[in-house]
């Protein structure tokens, strides 16, 4: 017998991508969805745009990672969520379902202080769910904090 539904993490979903221009992609994100940058560090940028509800997040790779169109474009996928609680809700959802998920608790990355859990796809892209603990940490680390979880093609970012 499987289970019955179960009320999904409140939040926005996070679309994370590789761009090789840093500038020219934030000038275009700003014009799209009509709201500068959240944050800026070097090599990165994200957005919280609130219509459409998304964490939009740019990380500056080289033109060969990149590549153009869409080949090259994803970095990864994530939900931001409201509270530990509900990355806590999200890693017993993922273990229930039998999923392979990887927690990164108390983790620096992208400038941000993050609870987080990991899975993957099917076609092995990966998702996040994640909650963002403190936005300016004394440590802030870059998006390559996480490739241990994600290996050498993905970074964490919310």
């Amino acid at each position: 017998m499987t289970a019955g539904p179960t009320t999904p993490p409140t939040g926005r979903v996070q679309l994370a991508l590789n761009v090789s221009d840093l500038e020219a992609s934030v000038a275009f994100y700003s014009a799209m969805f009509g709201v500068p940058p959240h944050k800026r560090r070097p090599g990165y940028a994200n957005f919280a745009v609130e219509q459409p509800p998304l964490k939009l997040v740019l990380i500056e790779t080289s033109e060969a990672t990149r590549g153009t169109g869409a080949a090259g474009a994803l970095n990864h996928l994530g939900v931001e969520v409201g509270s530990t609680d509900e990355v806590a809700a999200a890693r017993e959802r993922f273990s229930a379902a039998g999923l392979a998920a990887f927690d990164e608790d108390d983790t620096t990355c992208c400038y941000a202080l993050q609870d987080k859990v990991w899975v993957h796809d099917p076609a092995g892209a990966p998702w996040e769910v994640y909650t963002v603990k403190d936005e300016n940490p004394v440590d802030g680390r870059p998006a390559t904090a996480s490739l241990e979880v994600l290996g050498a093609g993905g970074a964490c970012c919310p």
